[in-house]
């Protein structure tokens, strides 16, 4: 199946250094994120030349830290992260996918989900987007709840098996054969880069 351009987004889930780069504070996850970035980079070039809308949900907490409910055990264990600054190195995104001048950087400052109480569902509507395709991280939490937010709102959804990454890799796996698929369309990076040629 392919998507007209233009009513497809790509949503980069926190592809940011402090997560899954040099200054990862998760670095089990940064490790198997590892082998994917280059895949990402690859998928998020494709898109920018397709004219796909390209997305960064980054996580940024503000007020010190105090944006984010530290009572999961998660979010208590990355409390590091409160040092962040939208100029801090670690909220970076990797220099393996970079940050074209027309991608959108939309930044979350709470919770575990990269779309909950922010507004980027709601841009995307307004820009007339029908399909979104998550790539990133993780498949632990944050790219099953990015999917079944957006199928939930109406977008068609598309993960790229190959652009996305999870810690372990058993528990990645998983959830790509017993949960993703039924909220997504599973696909490849190079199926979507075909697809997106004129």
């Amino acid at each position: 199946m392919t998507s007209r351009a233009d009513r497809t987004a790509l949503l980069l889930i926190e592809c940011q250094r402090g997560v899954v780069g040099d200054l990862s504070i998760l670095p089990a996850l940064a490790e198997a994120a590892g082998p994917v970035l280059p895949e990402i980079g690859r998928l998020a070039s494709a898109a920018r030349t397709a004219k796909v809308h390209v997305a960064h949900l980054t996580y940024l907490p503000i007020a010190d830290g105090r944006s984010t409910n530290r009572k999961s055990p998660m979010m208590r264990a990355t409390q590091v992260s409160a040092d962040w600054s939208p100029s801090h190195p670690a909220a970076q995104v990797v220099d393996e996918i970079g940050v074209g001048p027309h991608d959108m950087v939309l930044a979350r400052h709470q919770g575990i989900s990269p779309v909950y109480r922010t507004e980027t569902l709601t841009i995307l509507r307004n820009l007339g987007v029908e399909e979104v395709v998550v790539a990133g991280v993780s498949t632990n939490w944050a790219i099953p709840l990015a999917a079944a937010a957006a199928s939930d709102e109406d977008f068609a959804v598309t993960i790229p098996t190959d652009a996305v990454a999870g810690a372990p890799a058993d528990h990645h796996a998983s959830m790509i054969r017993n949960a993703l698929g039924f909220v997504a369309r599973l696909t490849t990076v190079d199926e979507l880069i075909a697809a997106w040629r004129p």
